[in-house]
């Protein structure tokens, strides 16, 4: 049986292999022109993407040698470092450093899938693998996507990464929701398509995601990768597919978009 750990390993290696056939062809203004990451060009996100692969690896390298803590400004001169860089070396230095993490990650044994524990530095307490590749792989889909979009409008959050991504982007509402834009509160009954899930949403003094409500304040319908850039933000009405509704008497998409302003 594949884990989790597997899982999101496998789907960032598609997700890379995807966005590296792509990145491949760029021409120079198109590293330049916007994404759909606010004030981000597309070679800006690629460079994102490339400092923080350059900093996962050092972080799961650091928990497999033992060799503890990075130093205080080591992420910020890994980004200032990349700010630095050129577009087009910001996409080329995008490839190597990515293609290493997902190397790395291929490359752990039985054992250290299973037991080894990595310290992100802003969790509580470290991580398993499953953990942190699955942070790495929400962060790497939805970028991903941000650089697809502003090539083809008609690009979705890579469907083996969907399962995974329901299941984390829960944890994010709670600082990433802003619960206060709404005027009142709400509970909402969700389903999404491809892959068929129903649960709820509650927006009260907080937002998350709840089990099927028994009562509700309306259903919103809609394919499962548009609910998960819903929630992180990815949701202008360009880039909302007609199958998307909401049936309510309170609530509106707009309200949720204000809700879910992204981060």
């Amino acid at each position: 049986m594949t884990s989790k750990a597997e899982s999101a390993i496998g789907a960032l290696r598609s997700g890379y292999d995807t966005l590296a056939r792509i990145v491949g062809t760029l021409r120079p203004d198109d590293l330049v022109r916007p994404s759909a990451a606010s004030d981000w060009t597309v070679a800006q996100v690629l460079s994102h993407l490339g400092s923080g692969a350059e900093i996962n690896l050092a972080t799961l390298e650091r928990a497999i040698d033992g060799s503890g803590a990075a130093a205080p400004d080591f992420n910020t001169s890994v980004w200032a470092r990349w700010d630095s860089m050129t577009p087009a070396d910001q996409a080329a230095n995008f490839l190597t450093a990515n293609e290493k993490l997902v190397q790395r990650y291929e490359g752990l044994d039985d054992a250290q899938l299973a037991e080894l524990r990595i310290d992100l530095g802003f969790t509580p307490e470290p991580v398993d693998v499953a953990v942190a590749a699955g942070m790495r792989l929400n962060e790497f889909a939805l970028h991903s996507w941000d650089v697809r979009v502003a090539l083809d409008p008609t690009a979705t959050v890579a469907p083996e990464a969907i399962d995974l991504l329901l299941e984390s982007v829960g944890g994010l509402l709670g600082w990433a929701g802003k619960a206060d834009q709404l005027d009142g509160t709400a509970t909402l009954t969700v389903h999404t398509i491809d892959p068929t899930r129903t649960f709820g949403l509650a927006i009260t003094d907080t937002v998350q995601l709840i089990d099927t409500p028994a009562t509700d304040d309306g259903t919103l319908t809609a394919p499962a990768e548009y609910f998960v850039r819903f929630l992180t933000g990815r949701h202008t009405p360009a880039h909302t597919p007609s199958s998307v509704t909401l049936t309510s008497e309170s609530v509106t998409l707009d309200d949720l978009r204000r809700i879910f302003p992204g981060y």
